[in-house]
């Protein structure tokens, strides 16, 4: 790629139609990332301290809040270094890794909300043979087979990004390096490379919102077949917390292709809600939502009092 451009870094212009409120959005991002990185790494935390807690569920709900440590990592740093008034300026390298690394492990984390979905199916569906098709290996398995989808997505989508021409101009008219905000950039032919990314962004998505729905169809009908409603309830409050979950991740996704015309502001502020604000909200609805968790977190807090 070295060899092929002329364009040696990029300019990041930032969050469309919202000059002269820098200050006030890197306040507010500061804080999102701060508590992102507190109530997720309390997760964490909760779930290696508790016995209790070290289940199949639980190893994905892990999963998830490193996940959501790493993910919004991937754009908030460079965004809070240009809204405090310092380098707009990103390294070509710079920006196909950031590409690379958003696509990585948003992909990822997709591919594992289809996954929790199949472990809730399981536990309630057949939970007698739970532990037994939810073994260790098989956990292991789904997770490297959500990384290596990740990886697959994320390669395609940048080797067609990055293998075209950029000889100016290098302003990016977005806070980071995504693929419709990149390629209007490039001095060659784009049209294959908007194709292959819409395709193969929008077909995932929806291959996977599929999967969870079949998965959650499944649970609702064994569910409604249970008699008693305390056994209804116990049986719903176990996916509530998933499914809210989902709908914050999917929904900025689906607002997005939804769209007659495509809105700058409008797809900026619902990449940042997916971005920065569903990571933070995932660790609210899990401490909240959850009992066991708010049991393991009072533990490590009682524990840490007595220390």
């Amino acid at each position: 790629m070295k060899n092929h451009t002329e364009v040696t870094e990029f300019t990041l212009l930032g969050i469309p139609h919202t000059d002269g409120l820098e200050t006030i959005f890197f306040v507010l991002f500061f804080f999102i990332h701060l508590f992102t990185l507190i109530g997720n790494s309390l997760i964490l935390m909760a779930i290696l301290s508790s016995s209790r807690l070290h289940t199949p569920m639980y190893f994905f709900l892990g999963l998830l809040s490193i996940f959501d440590v790493f993910f919004p990592s991937v754009t908030s740093p460079k965004m809070l270094l240009y809204l405090s008034g310092k380098s707009q300026t990103l390294f070509y390298r710079g920006c196909a890794s950031q590409l690379f690394f958003y696509h990585f492990l948003g992909c990822t984390e997709g591919v594992r909300y289809s996954v929790m979905a199949y472990d809730r199916f399981v536990a309630i569906c057949h939970p007698l043979r739970y532990t037994v098709i939810m073994n260790p290996r098989i956990c292991v398995v789904l997770v490297i087979i959500a990384c290596l989808m990740g990886y697959i997505d994320a390669t395609i989508l940048t080797t067609f990004t990055f293998s075209l021409l950029y000889c100016g101009p290098n302003e990016v008219s977005y806070y980071f390096c995504d693929i419709p905000a990149v390629l209007p950039l490039a001095c060659a032919d784009s049209s294959l490379a908007q194709r292959v990314g819409f395709t193969n962004v929008g077909l995932l998505t929806l291959t996977l919102f599929f999967t969870i729905f079949v998965s959650y169809t499944r649970i609702g009908i064994v569910i409604l077949r249970i008699r008693s409603t305390e056994g209804r309830r116990k049986a719903f409050s176990t996916c509530s917390a998933h499914l809210t979950a989902i709908m914050c991740a999917y929904g900025s996704v689906i607002i997005i292709y939804l769209q007659c015309t495509p809105n700058p502001l409008l797809g900026a502020v619902v990449k940042i809600l997916n971005n920065l604000v569903s990571p933070m909200l995932n660790s609210l609805i899990y401490s909240s939502r959850n009992k066991e968790v708010k049991r393991a977190l009072k533990k490590v807090h009682l524990e840490r009092l007595l220390s």
